[in-house]
């Protein structure tokens, strides 16, 4: 059975095909005023799906350009009346709607208080657009589904591009030319094995770590916004620090063994849970022996785009474990598809 959120899935491919083949003035435009300003921080706004995108972007700044990244919570300005020093800043609000409140008057504080700005958004007429300096169009096109992918996956590449494009990065350019039709192969992984796994359980961990550790942020939420699953995401350093100890036999953990240093610690990791008798599923491009159940992923492409592929691989997962759990992954309980918060 099919579903806006499957439908929109598929469509991801393309739609980053568009993303880099629109918009080179913009990323060079915004990156000749990051080279020229040299920015000492980065600053990202926003919120649910996006603020994961922007959790992989901070990553990919501080592998690639080397400043430290902070995710900005808009209620500093909003609520509290904050005055923000952000003259040696850069901040970066994403969204898919660009609509709401919170996001705009905090990108608007900080283009105010002197910081370059940037909006990497969907709906390039949006109030979040307007109060940017610079817009990266995401190319999604309109996204009906409430639980947001093919925009996710957009959002994912756009940050790619912008670091690339501002460290004048030709390997990782190169190989975004081809992320598109590896985000094709992505589509053609079968996670059906994780199937009988979730769909008795009440709760799992998701695990990841660097750039790998957004994209188990954005599956933990997606299980609890689809299936109804308490789903936590954790670093693979970071559950060693007490979270471990709910681990048990029979307890699921969906494991991101992506091919980088993170991912070889996750799947270390992995190894070591599924000794003790977790059920572990691990997506990995390469199945690593005794580690659990496997769950495919193309072969790597770049070690810092590898985690887009495989949240795309991911989300077919989710609207046939929603459909699984009696739930319908386009009408989540509670949510609408533009939330406004203050």
């Amino acid at each position: 059975m099919t579903s806006l959120m499957l439908q929109e899935t598929r469509a991801a491919p393309e739609r980053v095909a568009a993303l880099l083949a629109e918009d080179e003035e913009r990323y060079a435009a915004l990156a000749a005023a990051l080279r020229r300003r040299e920015p000492a921080f980065v600053a990202t706004v926003a919120r649910g799906s996006s603020d994961h995108a922007a959790a992989y972007l901070a990553s990919l700044v501080g592998i690639r350009a080397g400043r430290v990244t902070a995710s900005l919570p808009p209620s500093l300005v909003t609520r509290y009346g904050a005055e923000l020093d952000l003259r040696h800043g850069f901040v970066v609000a994403l969204s898919q709607s660009g609509a709401s409140p919170d996001l705009v008057h905090t990108l608007a504080a900080a283009r105010a208080g002197g910081a370059i700005t940037a909006a990497i958004v969907n709906d390039t007429g949006s109030p979040l657009a307007q109060a940017a300096e610079h817009v990266l169009p995401q190319q999604a096109g309109p996204e009906r589904s409430v639980a947001a992918t093919k925009s996710v996956v957009a959002t994912l590449a756009a940050a790619a591009r912008l670091v690339a494009t501002w460290q004048q990065d030709r390997a990782l350019l190169t190989a975004l030319a081809r992320l598109p039709e590896r985000l094709a192969a992505a589509l053609t992984c079968d996670w059906t094995p994780a199937l009988p796994v979730l769909e008795r359980a009440s709760c799992l961990y998701v695990v990841g770590r660097g750039p790998g550790l957004a994209v188990a942020s954005e599956t933990a939420l997606k299980l609890k916004e689809t299936t109804g699953l308490l789903a936590e995401a954790l670093s693979a350093a970071e559950i060693r620090h007490g979270p471990k100890a709910v681990i048990g036999p029979g307890f699921p953990v969906l494991a991101y063994g992506l091919a980088d240093p993170g991912g070889e610690d996750v799947r270390a990791f992995a190894a070591e849970l599924a000794g003790v008798g977790a059920e572990v599923l691990l997506a990995s491009a390469t199945p690593v022996s005794a580690a659990g159940r496997p769950l495919p992923l193309p072969p790597p492409l770049h070690p810092l785009l590898d985690p887009i592929p495989a949240l795309l691989a991911f989300y077919p997962l989710a609207a046939a474990l929603a459909r699984r759990r009696g739930r319908d992954p386009d009408r989540p309980r509670g949510l609408q598809k533009v939330t406004r918060t203050l």
